[in-house]
């Protein structure tokens, strides 16, 4: 059953050089179909590995979590199209997903809206200057993600279920900040299992470090996706 899991198991290549994301993905095999790529790998030569990735029949979530005036993100989102990847960030502006969304029209990218960030709560929202509790303001931009035809959000696996209601079921619930049970929190702050996140209605979750940093990768993604199938 763990086969059906593969495509909705996203590993975050979370690692500072391109020689240790080859060494990752070469031990996790053909175990994972599916990665994201985001600031640090991309920064040190990720963005060319993204392509390689694709190019060899994986699936690239390219996590950039664009946002610019609107010519700007669009002519992003066109050569991003052009790259071959099968997801991309935008945060969750109206003005930029629109113009995403029109940018990617007829290309098969699949663009995901960023509500909140996983690492922050309601005290960072007030302290940068956001009245909205984390929930309200998500619940506000996944809204505006459906309004604006994005294919899918980014939100926390512990709003997923609340979250589906106002995405309707044709959208894409991407969910950081899983962590398998005992495994340390880091800096996520809004948390959850991945057997609890499918069942919450999670269509994706991304995992990074409880993969990348285990001793042994490809045992660690394996109990992941038996923990999902049996969710």
């Amino acid at each position: 059953m763990s086969e059906a899991m593969r495509d909705r198991l996203i590993v975050g290549l979370d690692v500072p050089t391109l020689t240790e994301a080859d060494r990752v993905v070469a031990a996790l095999g053909d175990t994972v179909s599916f990665y994201k790529i985001g600031h640090q790998l991309a920064f040190a030569g990720g963005l060319g590995f993204a392509r390689e990735l694709a190019g060899s029949g994986k699936k690239i979530f390219l996590d950039m979590k664009l946002l610019d005036i609107d010519n700007t993100v669009a002519k992003g989102v066109e050569n991003i199209a052009r790259m071959g990847m099968t997801m991309l960030t935008i945060h969750a502006y109206p003005k930029a997903m629109r113009a995403a969304v029109q940018a990617a029209e007829g290309s098969g990218l699949t663009l995901l809206g960023v509500t909140v960030l996983t690492s922050m709560d309601d005290a960072d929202l007030n302290e940068a200057g956001y009245a909205l509790t984390a929930r309200e303001l998500v619940k506000k931009r996944v809204a505006q993600a459906r309004e604006a035809g994005m294919g899918g959000i980014v939100c926390a696996p512990t709003e997923v279920n609340e979250m589906r209601d106002v995405a309707g079921p044709g959208m894409a619930l991407v969910t950081p900040g899983i962590r398998p049970a005992g495994s340390d929190h880091g800096d996520q702050k809004r948390v959850m299992t991945p057997g609890d996140a499918i069942r919450a209605g999670g269509s994706h979750l991304v995992v990074a470090r409880p993969i990348v940093a285990a001793q042994d990768p490809k045992a660690a993604a394996q109990s992941i996706l038996d923990e999902m199938a049996a969710a």
